[in-house]
């Protein structure tokens, strides 16, 4: 699994003009799941991204987790983080995990991310989503459970 981490201010999802999630401060999450992932491959993204500090203590140095400021997380669904690019001019997306088990395993990630105590927001998996956010920093990490 892959997730591409975003420090917000706040940010919405929306799909066909209707907002389905949002937060007001902490971090939006790009996931994307491959044909390998397992459980094992949520649990190290959650574990990963909850304990992360990325967040600013008083003295501006990024010391603080989300749990440490209280924030939430907006859950976005995103394939095309496996995009391939290295051929031609189109991505080819074969690297993704087809649609029942990636929801599977977003689906789980958020489960997990909300028994730590996190707010967990999400869009709606496999829509056009419009994400809007304030990216605080900004700040962007990505993190990939093929890295564990």
């Amino acid at each position: 699994m892959k997730a591409v981490v975003q420090r917000a201010e706040n940010a919405s999802v929306s799909v066909d003009g209707i907002t389905k999630g949002q937060i007001d401060y902490g971090l939006v999450v790009l996931i994307g799941v491959t044909h390998e992932d397992s459980v094992e491959d949520a649990e190290y993204l959650v574990n990963k991204i909850v304990n992360m500090r990325i967040f600013e203590d008083q003295q501006q140095k990024m010391n603080l987790s989300i749990k440490d400021v209280g924030g939430s997380i907006l859950s976005i669904s995103q394939f095309t983080l496996y995009g391939d690019t290295r051929k031609g001019r189109r991505p080819n997306f074969m690297n993704a995990a087809k649609p029942e088990p990636a929801k599977e395993l977003y689906t789980k990630f958020n489960s997990l991310a909300a028994a730590c105590g996190i707010p967990v927001e999400t869009g709606e998996f496999g829509e056009m989503m419009n994400v809007q956010l304030t990216n605080v920093g900004p700040v962007t990490i990505i993190v990939d459970s093929a890295d564990k």
